[in-house]
């Protein structure tokens, strides 16, 4: 009896110890799976060891490098990967945090605070065969960045968030970033005319905020940035719209495997005109679908055509009308009979009373990009009715 408890005792250690050694998570495996994603891309990330502890993964001594700029790194500290779980072969991280950076060359220092990822999926095959072969996050945010020279603030920015959302039937990918309390010191300025402008104009910084959403549909490959905006305090806002498609998955994989004979191509020279050629023959497969640029003015326009009327040794009102009056002989000269007459109209409406200027894009079905350099090289003038371009002000 006894010796049958001691053979069921070393039975369920023997299982106990594969068991155990069978579902410990592999932390050089998902190094190895990241690195993967992460190449096709031109990056790549090291590590000076890695510790598992149950789910918990820890890269120590991280930093990430990007081969498309000479092998630099940036060093990124520790990171740590919890709730770190098998999928599919390859993992899913429910969160990602990076230790605070502070990094100085020369004169300039880089400090970055409260970095994290949530949701990472991380695929067990970097490939664009299929969606599940492509790397996504839930969110990806920072805290406060701080860029130094010299010991003084250059630029801060004090929060970036960003989020990626996939629908349930894995055809549309939505996504969106925000990143405010962005300021840069524009106070050490040295080029005289620069410095001069600037005064003139009464900006000592700039200061605001940034915005982007869209989306991408996976099957038909169209990209829709519905909003991507930049404003600034005491300037405007400046908002771009545009879409395209054909941006499929095989387009995505031949862009991957682009990139990667590059970064293997001994040859840079060599290796960098083949990418060029191979990413024009990319282009082809893109269709253009629309596009929008549009400013919303926030004062600078009446500072501007001061500090312009008084570089010409005129008044405001006097540069004014010469704008008006010049914006039918320019287009005259362009020979775009079908935008001259809104672009007149547009330019006096602004002139004289700031508020916003929009030019659009919208053909009635996509154009071709080989279609539109044709164009652009052989009739430039039938550019505005191939793409269906509009112009208009104070909307």
């Amino acid at each position: 009896m006894k010796t049958n408890f001691r053979a069921l005792l070393l039975a369920s250690s023997t299982v106990l110890a594969f068991s155990g050694t069978a579902f410990a998570l592999d932390g050089n495996d998902l190094l190895k799976k990241i690195n993967e994603s992460y190449k096709t891309q031109g990056a790549g990330l090291t590590a000076d060891a890695v510790e598992t502890n149950g789910s918990t993964v820890v890269f120590k001594g991280a930093a990430f490098s990007a081969t498309t700029v000479g092998e630099q790194k940036f060093p990124l500290g520790d990171i740590t990967f919890e709730d770190v779980e098998e999928n599919n072969g390859g993992y899913h991280v429910g969160t990602a945090k990076f230790d605070d950076i502070n990094f100085t060359e020369k004169q300039t220092t880089i400090t970055v605070t409260d970095m994290y990822m949530k949701g990472v999926t991380i695929p067990a095959a970097a490939n664009a065969g299929s969606i599940d072969g492509l790397l996504f996050y839930d969110e990806a945010h920072s805290g406060e960045v701080k860029v130094k020279v010299d010991g003084k603030d250059v630029v801060t920015l004090e929060e970036t968030t960003a989020t990626m959302n996939i629908s349930e039937d894995k055809n549309e990918i939505s996504f969106d970033m925000s990143a405010t309390g962005f300021q840069a010191d524009l106070s050490d300025v040295k080029d005289p005319a620069s410095k001069e402008a600037l005064e003139k104009l009464a900006i000592k910084s700039l200061a605001g905020q940034m915005s982007m959403e869209g989306t991408w549909e996976v099957a038909s490959g169209k990209v829709d940035i519905s909003d991507y905006t930049l404003e600034l305090d005491d300037i405007g806002s400046l908002s771009l719209a545009f879409g395209f498609s054909g941006y499929t998955l095989d387009f995505i994989k031949s862009m991957q495997e682009t990139v990667k004979a590059q970064a293997e191509n001994p040859n840079k020279e060599q290796a960098d005109q083949a990418a060029g050629l191979a990413m024009l023959g990319l282009a082809q497969q893109l269709s253009f679908v629309n596009a929008e640029i549009s400013f919303t003015d926030d004062s600078i326009s009446k500072r501007a055509l001061d500090f312009a009327a008084e570089k010409q040794g005129m008044t405001s009102d006097q540069l004014a009308q010469t704008i008006k009056g010049m914006a039918p002989l320019m287009m005259a000269q362009l020979n775009l009979p079908e935008l001259q007459n809104a672009v007149s109209a547009a330019v006096n409406a602004y002139v004289d009373d700031p508020k916003n200027f929009t030019i659009s894009a919208a053909p009635e079905n996509p154009v071709p990009f080989p279609m539109i350099i044709g164009a652009a090289m052989g009739a430039p003038n039938t550019l505005p009715t191939v793409l269906g371009v509009t112009v208009s002000a104070n909307d």
